[in-house]
């Protein structure tokens, strides 16, 4: 019972703490761990494909390196919609316009389910295309495509997933959607190998018959994942609907509106490209890896993944931070969000720099997890990863104070900025150094590249934040005129 009760008490609803007063360090850990959590569930999901199709080819796992940023592409396409519609929610709450915060986030759902169906069909029928063009072998390729062509159908449950735990956050509910998370994950985890691998069990009572799943390979944990991201989906929707948690969302306020999704586009647009811009990057680091053998290519998921486990505390943090910024601003409280923000950057450094002297010193063990070790080449696999790992973790903390900043910026609307930061960092100093360095120092040229760019990106985010450019806020550009007439016929006011 004691432990239950520590458990429970790092984890507060908005409505147990004020983003906008009071202390700064104690509501953006309460704000943060939830998300923390929930990126960790969220983390899950690409683990639990890597350690199961690992267990089943190396082929396999291999295609999942090449259709991971594929998803990444995707869902980068068309995330500043959510992007925008979180600090939109963000600066209504600290302003308490409650009503235009509700719009903002009924817009926002919306638009995301037209544009990820448009992205769907998109990546449906180009996924060959463009895996073929990153250079997928000829045994990888077919994997790779039938993978991408479930994810591409499912994209509108994944997509709308992600949008509902975005408004969630810019209200200031982390909890929620990482409970939500929770019991997707669960389901995921649990059906994974079983379509994956196939399972049949023969009862003997004649009325009972055969009970089977069957080998669905690489698709298996495709089917796997947007089942369970459409059961989470689901969920979100109902919880905004009912309003009784976080921002709500009504039918009424569903009608597009033209003009809304401009102020959408120009809040978000710059956050899409941000994130296209560091899908592409992964893409096109994709392009010098396909030159090396497959164990490259295994090497190089494995330890993408490892990364991104590494990192989610400076997501979570960057999240907490954007929410942070975005309410402060809405309030009028500029410093305030300065304060966050730069103890925000100082204990990421911290964290991520010890995770990365962890990995540093014992990075065998960490990649060899994700590679069965009856798999051809296995060992091989795990000292490329091991490599791989060594160049970068010492750089984890970089990572985590460009990631403070950049968040701070897209809480206060300045999205561009952000943007213009990836697009420095990834295609300005990360592929110019891979594709240069990849020919004389073979695959640890790669391994290089994502190092340096870690600190230069650390040491451009922070020179650009002290500017105090990010001062600006969007929020009267971006308020609503809601007749008085709509207002009272959704009940809401």
């Amino acid at each position: 019972m004691k432990v239950r009760s520590t458990i429970f008490s790092l984890f507060k609803g908005p409505e147990e703490f004020d983003l906008t007063s009071g202390s700064i360090g104690k509501p953006l850990f309460f704000l943060s761990m939830p998300i923390v959590v929930t990126n960790l569930f969220q983390t899950a999901y690409n683990l639990a494909d890597t350690f199961w199709l690992g267990q089943y080819s190396t082929d396999a796992l291999a295609a999942i390196s090449f259709a991971f940023p594929m998803v990444f592409l995707l869902i980068s396409l068309g995330m500043g919609i959510s992007v925008a519609g979180s600090v939109l929610v963000a600066q209504f709450t600290g302003a308490d316009e409650e009503r235009e915060a509700q719009y903002a986030a009924s817009q926002t759902v919306m638009f995301a389910v037209i544009v990820s169906l448009i992205l769907g069909v998109m990546g449906y029928f180009g996924v060959a295309t463009f895996l073929g063009l990153l250079g997928a072998s000829q045994d990888v390729l077919p994997l790779a495509t039938r993978y991408m062509e479930v994810i591409s159908v499912g994209l509108p449950f994944m997509f709308g997933f992600l949008v509902f735990v975005a408004l969630m956050r810019g209200y200031g509910d982390t909890i929620t959607p990482m409970l939500v998370m929770f019991g997707s994950v669960v389901i995921n985890i649990i059906i994974d190998p079983f379509l994956i691998f196939g399972w049949t069990v023969v009862e003997n009572a004649p009325l009972v018959g055969t009970l089977s799943f069957p080998e669905l390979g690489i698709e298996g944990a495709a089917i796997a994942t947007v089942f369970s991201r459409a059961l989470a989906l689901f969920v979100g929707l109902a919880i905004m609907f009912r309003g009784n948690r976080g921002v709500q969302i009504n039918l009424r306020d569903m009608i597009p509106d033209l003009s809304y999704l401009r102020r959408l586009i120009r809040i978000g647009l710059p956050a899409s490209i941000e994130g296209t811009g560091r899908a592409l990057s992964m893409n096109l680091l994709l392009i010098i890896v396909a030159i090396f053998p497959d164990t490259v290519v295994a090497a190089y998921g494995i330890g993408t993944r490892v990364f991104s486990v590494a990192f989610l505390p400076a997501l979570a943090v960057a999240r907490g931070v954007e929410t942070m910024t975005g309410q402060n601003m809405g309030a009028n409280k500029p410093a305030r969000a300065e304060k966050a923000t730069q103890l925000a950057a100082k204990v990421l450094f911290g964290i991520l720099t010890v995770a990365g002297i962890v990995a540093f010193l014992f990075p065998e063990p960490i990649v060899s997890m994700f590679v069965g070790t009856d798999q051809a080449n296995a060992a091989q696999v795990v000292d490329i990863g091991a490599q791989f790992i060594r160049y970068v973790a010492l750089t984890f903390g970089f990572m985590g104070i460009m990631r403070a900043y950049t968040g701070s910026f897209r809480g206060a609307g300045k999205t561009l900025t952000a943007a213009a930061i990836s697009v420095l960092t990834l295609g300005v100093v990360r592929f110019p150094i891979a594709w240069i360095t990849a020919g004389p120092l073979g695959e640890s040229g790669i391994w290089l590249s994502f190092a340096i760019s870690n600190v230069v990106g650390a040491v451009i985010a922070y020179a650009w934040y002290q500017r105090g450019t990010w001062r600006g806020s969007n929020l009267t550009e971006s308020r609503v005129d809601l007749d008085q007439t709509n207002i009272e016929a959704t009940g809401n006011d």
